[in-house]
């Protein structure tokens, strides 16, 4: 009897063990949860979104508790980034940071997505507002459309026909600085001697920027400058005036990478360009969509992002908000940049 009552008093304590050890359990801090952010790019293999994608990267592992997953198309089409975003949708990621081939194309399906609670913003190249929270300009568009207006005058001597080398011709950022460029053209007389004569667009592929840069030799043939606020479509036309042999003779500026300028401003091919850092924008980009996540911000007028090592960003009207401003690169400096990016 006493063998059987100690029996009986050793399951006793074993099942208050057992209990007590699941009740601790229940008490301890649960593992900080991951946030899968996308990063969705106009394209692949675009060294400028590869940088982006360092920045997102470095944002990440600082945050600790955030996860990139990096896609684009193969070509930049608002369609292929559709079907990127349905995908995610279905992976159920926290949130999508997005460079849009189309402005309002993807307010369905970007839509969708905020509807699932995924948190969405974009960047470089915006979303209208009904399909995201946030949009990150990388600068003012007004600053940058009358600094690429500068730059080319600085560089035909304040006189001649230009061009323009666009990207595609639905891109949101591309079009409203070829407005600008467009206005300050027509409204400062310090640019009454410069003549617009075309706007081209490469669509952001390389051949294509190439052969619309060499049409561009064809058709004008007293062309002196042309402006490329692409990354893609500067190193085409820095390709394209070295192959047909006119350094010198036509000037390029616009918007580029260091590394994939760097032996068309050693050659002359193009003496000045101008760009913000890809590698913070992916930072802030990520850094921003984390804040939207953990619910310290919500994309209002007036809410105040705490960006790591970018510092403060302010969010403006309409979820607009404003990273930095463009730099110059010219042969000075290309060496020590073009080794970053």
């Amino acid at each position: 009897m006493k063998k059987a009552n100690r029996i009986v008093f050793l399951v006793a304590v074993t099942a208050l063990i057992a209990v007590g050890t699941l009740a601790l359990g229940s008490c301890a801090p649960a593992a900080p949860k991951v946030s899968k952010i996308a990063i969705v790019v106009k394209s692949l293999g675009n060294g400028f979104f590869d940088a982006c994608r360092d920045g997102g990267q470095e944002a990440a592992k600082e945050l600790g508790n955030a996860e990139i997953i990096y896609q684009g198309p193969s070509t930049p089409t608002a369609e292929g980034q559709i079907e990127i975003i349905d995908s995610l949708i279905a992976q159920k990621v926290q949130g999508i940071c997005i460079s849009a081939n189309d402005a309002d194309a993807l307010i369905p399906i970007t839509k969708k997505a905020m509807s699932k609670g995924i948190k969405v913003m974009s960047f470089d190249s915006g979303i209208s507002k009904d399909g995201r929270m946030v949009d990150l300009v990388p600068s003012e568009t007004p600053l940058i459309g009358k600094q690429q207006v500068e730059l080319i005058s600085g560089l035909i001597g304040g006189e001649g026909e230009i061009a323009i080398l666009s990207a595609t011709s639905q891109a949101t950022n591309q079009n409203a600085w070829i407005e600008v460029m467009k206005a300050e053209l027509a409204a400062n007389p310090a640019y009454s001697k410069i003549k617009l004569v075309a706007t081209v667009y490469g669509d952001d592929l390389a051949d294509k920027s190439y052969r619309e840069a060499i049409g561009l030799f064809e058709a004008y043939p007293k062309l002196k400058g042309i402006i490329a606020p692409t990354t893609v479509g500067i190193a085409a036309a820095g390709k394209a005036i070295t192959d047909k042999k006119l350094i010198g003779k036509v000037q390029l500026t616009g918007l580029g990478l260091p590394s994939e300028m760097k032996f068309y401003v050693e050659n002359g091919a193009c003496a000045k360009f101008a760009l913000w850092n890809p590698i913070d924008l992916g930072y802030t980009s990520v850094m921003i969509t984390n804040a939207l996540i953990k619910k310290q911000v919500t994309g209002k007028d007036g809410d105040v992002v705490k960006a790591g090592r970018m510092g403060d960003i302010k969010i403006g009207a309409n979820g607009s908000a404003v990273m930095g401003v463009p730099f110059v690169f010219e042969k000075s400096n290309i060496e020590q940049y073009a080794k970053m990016f």
